[in-house]
């Protein structure tokens, strides 16, 4: 079996290849499948991410939040740890860890907090590498998601990615955090 970072590094070297077209093909029909989601109509917060590299562009799933009033949040690298801060359409970001895009202010910014009444309200959309059918993920190996989410394993969450992602099979440890749905356009 594949280690995890042979199949990082396999599929990055595939999606990093994915031409003009099939990105923006593939992006047209998973913002259109997120924005037709029950979870996203449902949300009064979604969690997303701001795509880096040849990871697939949230900004238009962005764009649609922000005209319907929802609540975006964005991760901000803190050490080994994150948190997701409110950010506003237009605003500037900076970047941050690894090049990433965050919010350059953080000080009385408000960030998403997760209790009872905040799961049925929330979307997460996650960022990864490589996903299998029993929606196991493989990040970029930091373990930034596994342990935001491990005790918040009620929050809705989506991994999307290009269909070149899907891999037939990953070996998920323990600490690993499944989102509750892959979508792989």
């Amino acid at each position: 079996m594949e280690s995890k970072k042979e199949i990082r590094k396999r599929v990055l070297t595939y999606r990093n290849a994915l031409t003009e077209t099939e990105r923006k093909k593939a992006e047209i029909l998973l913002t259109e499948r997120i924005l037709g989601h029950q979870w996203y109509y449902g949300a009064s917060n979604i969690l997303s991410y701001i795509s880096h590299g040849s990871e697939i562009d949230t900004s238009a799933i962005m764009e649609d939040a922000f005209r319907c009033g929802k609540r975006v949040y964005i991760p901000k690298s803190e050490g080994s740890f994150m948190e997701f801060y409110r950010i506003f359409a237009g605003e500037k970001l900076t970047a941050g860890y690894k090049g990433i895009f965050e919010p350059s202010d953080i000080e009385g910014r408000e960030h998403f907090f997760y209790n009872k009444e905040s799961i049925g309200m929330t979307l997460m959309l996650m960022p990864g590498v490589a996903f299998d059918a029993a929606r196991s993920r493989i990040g970029y190996g930091m373990g930034f998601y596994d342990r935001y989410l491990s005790d918040k394993k009620e929050l809705r969450t989506i991994a999307i990615g290009f269909a070149c992602q899907m891999v037939h099979n990953i070996d998920a440890e323990e600490t690993d955090i499944k989102p509750m749905q892959v979508i792989c356009m």
